[in-house]
């Protein structure tokens, strides 16, 4: 598996994982339609990133994860999303690795997402990463979430 930056030929399916995935487990907020309906002007246009798992045989996209500027080197990671086939294969484990050693080495100040408490196994996995739990302010983007998490960079 290889992890690549965003093109927009892969808008499509940027889309449609995270639209599978917050129908699954959430439902669609009309924040959620507007940003994944066009991830260059919300994502990538104001500083942010977008990148793509992709299997080194298939050239298949098996997962995606964004990286979305909120203020002076800091961003939220969001919109995480693996293919239903590739879910339990660490498809989202090398995503977030990736995510992690580009905001280390791109200084990032800040790095947190918002997230859900019914998906254990993810906030389990998030710990292991080194996350900690903070305070969710009133300006929270996502109905959703009931709890953020940062990581000390």
């Amino acid at each position: 598996m290889k992890i690549v930056p965003f093109n927009s030929k892969y808008s499509t399916t940027f889309y449609d994982l995270n639209i599978e995935w917050l129908e699954t487990y959430f439902y669609v907020e009309p924040y959620d339609r507007e940003v994944l309906s066009n991830p260059e002007k919300h994502i990538i246009e104001p500083g942010g990133h977008i990148f793509f798992a992709i299997d080194n045989e298939t050239e298949e996209i098996l997962g995606t994860v964004a990286l979305l500027k909120r203020g002076n080197d800091i961003f939220e990671l969001t919109k995480m999303a693996v293919q239903p086939a590739a879910r339990g294969k660490k498809v989202g484990h090398q995503l977030m690795q990736h995510c992690l050693d580009f905001a280390r080495h791109n200084n990032f100040k800040g790095l947190y997402f918002y997230s859900n408490t019914i998906l254990e196994n993810a906030i389990h996995i998030y710990r292991k990463f080194g996350f900690l739990e903070v305070s969710i302010p009133d300006n929270n983007p996502y109905e959703r979430s009931n709890i953020k998490m940062e990581f000390p960079v």
